[in-house]
């Protein structure tokens, strides 16, 4: 064999292979690269969930405190209508005893 025509074989091996080698190399750092926006992804989504657990918390509890709010107003109103029909029977007595 010439020695030219060996110079090109050993080239054109040694290209695919190194091609090969660099392709690989690629693909593998793609993937770390993936499996890190995912794993991103996941902790993005989780810090969402924990958020919206928490506005569900507090949704909750501002729900238990319009209740307890509502009962205080009617107690309140029930109070002031008692009140108001004491003040009128005593403006009639007083009226009486004029």
């Amino acid at each position: 064999m010439d020695v030219k025509t060996l110079i090109t074989i050993l080239a054109a091996i040694s290209g695919i292979i190194l091609g090969w080698v660099g392709g690989t190399r690629a693909f593998k750092q793609d993937i770390a690269q993936d499996a890190g926006n995912g794993a991103a992804l996941k902790t993005d989504v989780e810090y969402i969930k924990r958020g919206v657990d928490d506005m569900r918390l507090e949704q909750r509890a501002q729900g238990q405190r319009f209740d307890v709010l509502s009962e205080r107003v009617t107690r309140i109103e029930e109070s002031a209508k008692s009140y108001h029909k004491r003040l009128d029977r005593f403006e009639e007595n007083r009226r009486s005893d004029v």
